[in-house]
Order: C-alpha cells, then structure tokens, then sequence
C-alpha cells in the first residue's frame, strides 16, 4: 500500500484513485504492522512532478532511490528524505514544524480545527518536498495526539484526500520499537541493559534493551500519557510566583513517577543489576534532551551537529532541569535555544527527564536528535536491500543457467 499517493486533482489517467485504495490504516486494526509499497511518485515524473506510467517499467538502483519518513506527533510535524549509502543513509531533505496538533486535546478529546489546519499546512509541504524529490518510497505515522482522538480517524482521511499522503496511526509500542531502532547507535558501548527515551508531545516511552546484537532486544517497555504538551496542559495555568511554579513542578514529577510506577517495579532486579556493575546507560531522543544539552553547551543558537551523539553528566541535565522549573516564562524566552516556542513547553519536559533520571541512575546522558524518522527509513532500506540482493541473485542465477 502506498503511503503517499497525489491528490484526486493531480491524478492522471492510469493511476489509481481514492476509491480504488483500501481504508487509510485508521481503519485498520492498531497492532497490524503496516505494509510497505511504492510512493505514488516513484520513478520518473512529468514537469509537474506526477508519476507517469512509464515510471514502473525504469527501475531505479537501490543507491539511487529516495525513501522518505514522515512523523506526525503531538507537538511537531517532521520529515526526512534520504538515499541509502552502504550501512546507512544521506539525508537529501528534511523539514521540521511546530505544529501542536495535539494543543487542548487533554480539555475535550479532539483534535481542534486550527490544529488540524497548522498539521494540514506542515504536511502539503511534505508532499512537495516528496514530489520535488520522487521519493521510492514512504512511511508517514502518527502517533498520540491521533491514537487519542476521537474525531483522529477522520483527520487521517481528510490528510490523505487533500494532500495524497496516507498517514499510519502507530501503536505507542510501534513508536518504541522505531524510536529505538532510529537512536540506539548512539548508545554508549558497555555490557547489560541500558535504557532508551522518547520524551513526545503528548506520551513519553521508556525502553529497556540488551545491546548484545547488531540491532537492541527489547527486554521491557512502557508508554504513558505524559509529553510536554499533555503534562503541560495537564497542570493548567500557573501564577506568576516562584513558589507557585515550584508546586506545579513537583506535581509533574508526581504524575510522571506514579505513571511509571508499574514499569519501575518490573525492572527493579534489573536495575540494582546494572547500578551494582557501574554500568548504567541512559540515551535520550527528544526536543527535551536537545534543549537541554543546548543550554549545557552555552550554544549561541541549536547547532545539530554539536548536540547529536553528545554524552552529557547527569547531574548538569538534572540542574538545569531544575533551574528552568522555577523560571519565570519570560526568563525562559530570553534563554538561547529556548525562545518563545518552546518556553511553555519545556518545564514539563524538564520534569519528565528528572523522573526518568530517578528510575535509571545513570551518570552520564547520551544525547540523539534522530528517532522515529530515521528508525523508519532503516527498516525500510533494510528491506529494500535485500531485496535487491535477492534480485541480483536471481540474476546471476540465470546467467550461469
């Protein structure tokens, strides 16, 4: 099934319609795993960047094909388009938007019409961009913000009918498992499980991995409710004093160790394990830890590369977690990589961290700014190598028939 197909006004004669396709996967059950299909827009493309039937008789080398990870979240709408090279891949383009789609959503269950629209903007750019860069193949999911809404389904169809991209609502399990896949090279080296997060917008999962293979064993796992946007949005408003942020700072460790509380019991042996052989990993992926190692580095402005892959003291995360509970909104907005757009945000993460930091006594934090899109574009240029593979194979095969 492809996951991005041109709008029904773009379509050409040959190609296959809205009606002809099954249900987007909102309809589907919640724990299938999607199947991969061709983009709609593979191959060669006409001056406008649609797909011609030609384009299924010219097939691309593997190289040279462009597979594209779209990740629709609570708080933010990213992008990234990238060809493989040997073991891992370039990236060719990317985009990244603050979208809130799942702003109120924690008041009244739905996903709202501006938030809709703001995601509905983000995600037309995406389809040009995968036009403009005939994309092989594709993958877009979604995930809290439309796993808990009720009208979520419909907002899937109305993405697909005027944008032409078929978005995949993932289980939170789904998203560990991609979350995982896309950052765990980042892990520091070491012997024992080790703990991978995803603080999101509207859930934060915690994993714990055995990284005993060239790809992590999942030994436990968990998802709760609680991302920068629900937790924040959990709290409410708060007065403008020093002792009444402290309040609610101490209620989001509250919510958040509660909420983690099944998963802390499971893991206990495992954990005084790890702490009792000094060799407690701990890897972050999230705006969180980016931020937050940011503002540890004294950054001017975010700089990726600086902050990708960086191993960080706990304590100092912990610290400046701390400081920016206490601060003032204000405070918060002066600060480089903080702004006004991740000001009101940014505290629930900061406390998010601290319990996790409380369940996984490491030392040190390693820090990704990589995750689900780039988990998803290694499951499928995997695939699409051995395929390849497989096809080059059969070719030799007849070859020496």
């Amino acid at each position: 099934m492809a996951d991005f197909e041109p709008p029904d006004r773009e379509r050409k004669a040959g190609t296959v319609g809205a009606k002809d396709q099954p249900r987007p996967s909102s309809q589907r059950s919640a724990h299938a795993a999607p199947p991969f299909a061709r983009s709609g827009h593979a191959g060669t493309t006409d001056g406008a960047g649609q797909a011609t039937s030609a384009a299924w008789q010219k097939p691309v080398p593997f190289h040279r094909q462009a597979y594209a990870a779209i990740d629709l979240g609570t708080n933010n709408c990213r992008l990234l388009i990238a060809r493989p090279s040997g073991e891992n891949f370039v990236v060719i383009d990317a985009f990244s938007r603050v979208v809130r789609l799942g702003e109120g959503l924690s008041q009244t269950g739905l996903l709202s019409e501006a938030a809709m629209d703001r995601a509905l903007g983000a995600l037309q750019i995406c389809a040009d961009k995968l036009r403009k860069r005939q994309v092989h193949l594709a993958r877009s999911v979604a995930t809290e913000a439309c796993r808990r809404a009720h009208n979520g389904a419909a907002f899937i169809d109305r993405v697909y009918a005027e944008t032409g991209i078929r978005l995949d609502i993932i289980t939170a399990q789904e998203e560990a498992r991609l979350a995982v896949l896309g950052c765990h090279i980042l892990l520091e080296h070491g012997e024992g499980p080790a703990m991978i997060f995803d603080i999101g917008g509207g859930s934060t999962e915690l994993v714990l991995i055995e990284s005993d293979g060239p790809v992590p064993r999942i030994v436990d796992w968990q998802s709760v409710p609680w991302g920068v946007v629900s937790l924040t949005e959990s709290i409410g408003d708060i007065a403008d004093t020093p002792d009444a942020r402290a309040a609610a700072y101490a209620e989001m460790r509250r919510r958040v160790d509660e909420s983690f509380a099944p998963l802390i019991e499971r893991i206990a042996p495992r954990r005084a394990m790890a702490v009792e052989d000094g060799d407690v990993r701990l890897l972050g992926t999230s705006g969180t830890v980016t931020t937050l190692a940011s503002l540890h580095l004294e950054l001017p402005h975010y700089d990726r590369s600086a902050v990708d892959g960086l191993i960080v003291p706990a304590d100092a995360m912990r610290a400046i977690s701390r400081s920016l509970g206490v601060m003032s909104t204000a405070e918060r907005i002066a600060l480089p990589c903080i702004g006004r757009e991740r000001a009101d945000l940014v505290v629930a993460g900061c406390a998010i961290l601290e319990s996790i930091l409380d369940i996984w006594p490491a030392h040190r934090l390693g820090i990704a700014d990589r995750g689900i899109r780039e988990g998803i574009l290694r499951s499928m240029m995997a695939a699409g190598g051995e395929a390849e593979r497989s096809r080059a194979a059969l070719r030799n095969l007849r070859k020496n028939l």
